[in-house]
């Protein structure tokens, strides 16, 4: 197990601290100008389709998902436990100023995940009646022949690995922490609990998942957003000195008060940019699987809500925890993950705090293994057919189980270990998309001035 550990831990450090830091943020910067800065000046046609498709019951399209179906899946993909425990992982890891550096990387990553949908939409394939679409489709349109198939099988087995796998364990593993920490409930009990359900909607395919999502999501995230709300408005002058020590600790860590000495500004972005990652998943490959689905007149729809899952994941719900985290004071008492974010919450709302935390964390956890057990399938059917997708339904199971009782920082880790691997493969085929993706928003805006004169 030692072994397994460094190796991990070292493989994470040129990963996270120097590779992805810069290829993460370079591509967002490099996607908002080559766009115009298209999460700006799109941000409200994305609003506007968001509330305007909003439905509990929407209808699919013929071949796919409705627009607001494939969000809700992209979404119950994003926010998990990235939300609760990887933004108190961050704030524990690298300090408050890592909440900055999970905003810049959000930012720009709303105009990586933009051009990851219109590729996803443009590159869709239709297989069995339904659309079917990711980074292994739009690598192959961009590298054609050996180093194609090579890169995009490549994505197929880091996704596998890092979602269908490692990642489920991450989200079974914050559930049994949780409700371990809520209920004295065993870890184990919990793990196959969740593994039961969510066997039973991966037997569903894509359309039983849309319905489960497009009803979940919405209300998940009001629960937890109230909740957060009512702790902020106990505790003004608290969320006053999170901002400050949010925007002092990314410049000057040791400027922020409390036993931070050992974080650094590198740390506090790498730490921020790593779990921002998990968080969004912008330019990490994984929602693209959703928003191929979405039956849309034009890639660019799409892709402009999809721009409104990053806002949704990081500027509202992991902020509200990182407000939370931090007006109330317990940032710094040595917890971390889960146990941290019900601290927090215990301060506000006694005995309560920790239930709260546990029911949100079952229903954001659970959602995001439902969504990444759909995102492996895609790419288990790429490489092996159909028939291996009930065997990589069972191995999830077996994750799922598996995950609920081991060690969160090892899980962390490794997880965070496979999430970069597969950034490398998406992000080479995204722009190597880039003249693609430029000459479908300009034909797409263009086509919306005609039609507004």
């Amino acid at each position: 197990m030692e072994l397994i550990t460094n190796i991990v831990d070292s493989v994470n450090t040129f990963l996270w601290d120097y590779a992805l830091l810069f290829l993460l943020l370079g591509s967002g910067v490099f996607f908002t100008f080559m766009l115009r800065f298209i999460q700006v000046r799109k941000f409200g046609a994305g609003m506007k389709a968001l509330f305007g498709n909003f439905s509990l019951h929407g209808e699919s399209g013929e071949n796919g998902l409705s627009s607001f179906q494939a969000l809700t899946t992209a979404i119950a993909a994003q926010v998990g436990t990235g939300n609760i425990a990887g933004a108190a992982t961050a704030i524990a890891a690298g300090g408050p100023g890592a909440i900055f550096w999970m905003w810049v990387s959000a930012f720009f990553g709303m105009a990586t995940i933009y051009a990851e949908a219109v590729m996803a939409q443009h590159t869709r394939v239709v297989k069995d009646g339904s659309f079917v679409g990711g980074p292994v489709y739009y690598i192959q349109y961009a590298f054609k022949g050996r180093f194609g198939r090579f890169l995009a099988g490549f994505f197929s087995v880091a996704l596998i690995l890092a979602l269908g796998f490692m990642g489920n364990m991450v989200q079974s593993n914050s559930i049994g922490d949780s409700f371990k920490n809520a209920f004295n409930v065993s870890p184990l009990a919990v793990g196959i609990c969740v593994a039961v359900v969510a066997g039973f909607i991966f037997l569903g395919g894509i359309r039983r998942i849309a319905r489960f999502t497009e009803k979940i999501v919405p209300l998940m995230a009001l629960l937890y957003i109230v909740g957060c709300l009512i702790i902020l408005f106990t505790h003004l002058p608290g969320v006053a000195e999170a901002f400050k020590n949010i925007f002092v600790g990314a410049f000057s860590p040791r400027s922020v008060a409390g036993g931070m000495l050992g974080v650094t500004v590198q740390k506090a972005m790498r730490y921020g940019v790593a779990r921002g990652l998990f968080s969004n998943e912008a330019g990490m490959g994984s929602t693209p699987h959703a928003h191929a689905t979405a039956d849309v007149k034009h890639p660019a729809d799409q892709g402009i809500i999809a721009m409104m899952g990053v806002f949704i994941d990081t500027f509202i719900i992991l902020t509200l925890t990182a407000l939370v985290i931090l007006s109330t004071g317990v940032w710094n008492n040595g917890l971390t993950g889960s146990a941290l974010a019900q601290s927090a919450f215990d301060s506000a709302y006694g005995s309560f705090g920790k239930i709260f935390v546990a029911i949100c964390m079952l229903f954001f956890a659970f959602t995001t293994i439902v969504g990444w057990y759909y995102f492996g399938e895609v790419n288990v059917r790429h490489l092996f057919g159909d028939k291996a997708v009930k065997i990589y339904a069972v191995l999830v199971v077996i994750f799922v189980i598996t995950g609920s009782t081991l060690k969160v920082d090892l899980v962390w880790n490794m997880s965070d270990m496979f999430n970069g691997l597969m950034v490398l493969p998406n992000l080479i085929g995204l722009l190597a998309c880039t003249v693609v993706v430029r000459r479908l928003t300009k034909e797409y805006e263009e086509k919306k001035k005609s039609q507004s004169l």
